[in-house]
């Protein structure tokens, strides 16, 4: 099924390149299935990177979906023009009346400057979405704010792609995923198992040896904070290594990534599979069939 996108969003030609059924408003058609609504909140930097990566899993599944994208008021990126933003996003002024059947929420840790209406977000989340996706930051400022799990800033970045296991049998979130699985990490802050252990409702799915927790959920609530990035695009890592050489932040080498640990080889992709199965397992099995057909009962 194809995923219905705004008119002339950049993304369009990559996905349609690599045989990524989209459609745009225009093309957009009535079926008896309605399709899934997806609301993305995107915090991070470059727009644009992040809705290539997003949108690449999400179409990559047998279910329609349309998405809808905002960003904070409060805060303007610098890298992404005002232009961009005014013709392919909202702010949750525009979306807060309407109900989804999902929202994915990724970013940056530059909370100070939009905290306070990342918090009616996620408050509003909690009777207007069925589900809610917590990528990385994203992860981190949900525990907090859902849970009051805090979050750690580590001596050096964790930066590269580590080895994951599971922690539960049979979690429809993990169908197909082998016994280890591969996945990038790239932030400088952790979370402390034994602080989400403290809170009953939330239970670690998949954690890293290397890098601490990567899954967490309140399966009762359909939340989900996943502190990896396995939507990353196969040079994503290897950009922020050079841009924080660049900067002259003496940045390690992210690990696992390049074949001998060389930076001049091309990195090898571990983690695809993970990615289109993490997405297509969380669309399917937590929103697509457990969510009213009727949208408007969500709450």
């Amino acid at each position: 099924m194809p995923i219905k996108i705004p008119n002339n969003l950049p993304a369009t030609n990559i996905l349609e390149g690599e045989n990524i059924f989209v459609m745009d408003a225009d093309r957009a058609y009535k079926q008896d299935i309605r399709p899934l609504k997806i609301l993305i909140l995107n915090l991070m930097p470059i727009k644009s990177v992040t809705e290539t990566q997003l949108l690449r899993v999400l179409g990559n599944t047998p279910l329609q979906v349309e998405v809808d994208f905002i960003y904070t008021e409060t805060y303007i990126p610098t890298h992404t023009s005002k232009d961009y933003l005014t013709e392919f996003y909202g702010t949750f002024k525009d979306v807060k009346h309407k109900k989804y059947d999902g929202l994915i929420i990724t970013g940056a840790p530059v909370e100070v400057a939009y905290w306070s209406e990342l918090v009616k977000i996620m408050e509003w989340s909690k009777t207007h979405v069925w589900s809610t996706f917590h990528i990385c930051w994203g992860a981190q400022a949900g525990l907090y704010y859902h849970y009051g799990v805090p979050k750690y800033i580590m001596d050096e970045k964790i930066s590269g792609v580590y080895k994951h296991k599971l922690c539960v049998q049979y979690e429809k979130l993990f169908r197909g995923f082998d016994d280890e699985f591969f996945v990038p990490h790239s932030r400088n802050t952790e979370e402390h198992i034994e602080d989400i252990e403290k809170v009953p409702e939330l239970k670690i799915l998949s954690v890293s040896d290397d890098v601490g927790v990567y899954v967490v959920a309140n399966l009762a609530r359909r939340q989900f904070f996943i502190t990896g990035h396995a939507e990353y695009d196969p040079y994503t890592l290897k950009n922020e290594y050079e841009r924080d050489l660049r900067a002259g932040l003496n940045p390690k080498i992210p690990q696992n990534y390049f074949p001998d640990n060389n930076p001049a080889r091309e990195p090898v992709v571990k983690w695809r599979s993970v990615a289109h199965l993490l997405f297509a397992n969380w669309l399917n099995y937590y929103v697509y069939q457990e969510t009213p057909y009727e949208i408007n009962s969500i709450g």
